[in-house]
């Protein structure tokens, strides 16, 4: 049984070791978050500054998973 995530929008404002980024929130809440698997196999960058897609589940609000940059 899948558990229910939450899918957000967000930029990056600010990259930190282990792949993990401080992400801002549409909605003006700042987390963090890490990237997803494939986009590390993949290697997407992602840069302070890019728009991201967020997966977060509804029992941590203040971790996500990046799944997706936009490419603005």
């Amino acid at each position: 049984m899948k558990e229910e995530l939450l899918e957000l929008a967000g930029t990056v404002i600010e990259k930190l070791p282990n792949a993990m980024f401080r992400v801002k929130l549409e909605n003006g809440v700042e987390i963090l978050a890490h990237t997803a698997g494939k986009m590390r196999k993949f290697r997407i960058r992602v840069m302070v500054g890019d728009k991201v897609d967020i997966e977060m589940t509804p029992y941590d609000l203040t971790k996500g998973r990046i799944t997706f940059r936009h490419k603005d």
